[in-house]
């Protein structure tokens, strides 16, 4: 069971990977201006990010396998449309469409994944989850071009798209996960206010802020470094690869046990800090060795930081509001990648400055946590939210 689970967010992660390398040279090949496509792509983050916030409060009333269920099977339609959109606002309007299908997926996963995990050691549970997002985003990629290479976008969407309606039918084999209906009745209205004033989800929350803004800056400005260095065009999917692959050994490898030994509130500034480290060495840079450097470290850092800013989640929301908290939680982590690349693209920034200016954010949101920490003792004191 706990391996289809995690298969099932392996599978809801590669219709966002799969389509990183296609979506503008599809869009591109429908007759889409260059000002379209930029819309195109970045609607589905945009309705990605509403979607995720919405999505808690399905999540708490229906339970977490319930919107699975709906998600993996409209997000699959919606999928197999792709291949037989013909002109640009037709891709758009799917793409948006696509973006709120998929949304309502990953939060629900990853609340039936707490909660169905809630008397084990959940740094190592969200590690294995971590994993598999990582493994989507090292094979999506890659599946995608090659597929698409040789037999066109179209069949990449509709893989995909089979894909996720393989999934319903595999949710439908979780169990159930038994709700205290009375609690859900009397306590689920007005909560976000309350979520919002716990420090460990607002941890939590600014984690994915900052790590989602420092990918999007990775993913805009890697390709463009490698340019810039006159690199073979191939170099920059690869480290990102390197990246990816790195990550997982630090999840599958004993150094998982980092997340059961150590406060997840403490792992998750130090991890900011090393990724800053990256971003400067990838500022820094001059040479592939430097840049194959940078990435190593990056690994390094984003597999602290996942699975502890999940297991925050977890451990500082109570079971009847999971749901709006890992919604919260992942739209945080929507608008972090809209804000990294759009506001990099609106200063005009080199590759060089927007790493350097990557690298300071984050040191500036460890310098805040770990300081944070320290002035309130009592924060690591508090194991379980219990209140609500």
């Amino acid at each position: 069971m706990p391996f289809i689970l995690y298969f099932l967010i392996f599978i809801s992660f590669i219709d966002l990977f799969a389509q990183f390398p296609i979506t503008s040279t599809y869009a591109q090949s429908l007759g889409a201006s260059t000002g379209l496509i930029g819309f195109i792509v970045g609607a589905y983050s945009l309705s990605n990010l509403f979607s995720n916030f919405f999505s808690g409060y399905f999540v708490d009333h229906k339970g977490p396998k319930q919107v699975m269920l709906y998600g993996f099977l409209v997000n699959g339609v919606i999928l197999l449309l792709y291949a037989i959109a013909t002109s640009p606002m037709q891709l758009l309007a799917i793409r948006f469409m696509n973006g709120l299908s998929a949304g309502i997926i990953t939060p629900a996963a990853f609340t039936y994944l707490s909660l169905s995990n809630k008397n084990k050691k959940s740094g190592k549970t969200m590690a294995f989850s971590g994993a598999a997002v990582g493994l989507a985003a090292i094979g999506g990629p890659a599946f995608a071009g090659i597929v698409s290479a040789k037999s066109g976008s179209e069949t990449v969407y509709f893989i995909i798209g089979c894909l996720m309606i393989f999934a319903c039918v595999l949710t439908a084999l979780l169990k159930s996960i038994e709700r205290q209906k009375d609690v859900v009745r009397g306590n689920n209205k007005g909560k976000i206010q309350e979520l919002f004033k716990n420090k460990g989800l607002l941890f939590a929350f600014l984690g994915a802020l900052s790590l989602s803004a420092s990918q999007g800056i990775l993913a805009y400005m890697l390709p463009l470094k490698v340019d810039g260095l006159e690199l073979a065009n191939h170099i920059s999917g690869m480290l990102m690869s390197i990246f990816g692959i790195v990550a997982i050994l630090f999840f599958m490898l004993p150094t998982n046990r980092v997340f059961d030994r150590f406060h997840n509130e403490w792992l998750l500034p130090i991890g900011l800090v090393i990724i800053a480290v990256a971003q400067a060495v990838a500022g820094f840079a001059f040479n592939f060795t430097f840049l194959l450097m940078s990435m190593l470290i990056y690994g390094i850092g984003f597999a602290l930081i996942f699975p502890s800013m999940s297991s925050l989640v977890a451990k500082y929301s109570s079971q009847h509001i999971r749901g709006k908290a890992y919604g919260i939680f992942y739209a945080f982590y929507s608008l972090g990648s809209f804000l990294g690349t759009s506001i990099t693209g609106a200063f005009s920034l080199t590759p060089t400055g927007a790493f350097f200016s990557a690298a300071v954010f984050l040191l500036v949101m460890s310098i805040g946590s770990f300081a944070i920490l320290k002035r309130n003792s009592h924060f690591l004191a508090n194991k379980e939210v219990s209140g609500y």
